[in-house]
């Protein structure tokens, strides 16, 4: 399971390198993976202090750091 989560984690790292911010709903429909291996992934990425999350109503703001 960690493998498929550090493959995920890339796939966002990817997504967000291009369009450099999304919403939580929008990655999780591009990205076209399970919900949750999505939001492991993303909490192993903002662990690792690679992304930035915001709070947008009821939605969440993904953000690449560079």
């Amino acid at each position: 399971m960690i493998t498929e989560i550090g493959i995920v984690a890339g796939e966002i790292w990817h997504y967000l390198d291009d369009k450099k911010s999304s919403t939580l709903k929008e990655i999780v429909s591009t990205i076209g993976r399970d919900r949750e291996i999505t939001l492991m992934s993303l909490g192993w990425l903002a662990r690792e202090g690679h992304v930035i999350l915001e709070k947008q109503g009821d939605n969440y703001t993904i953000t690449l750091r560079f």
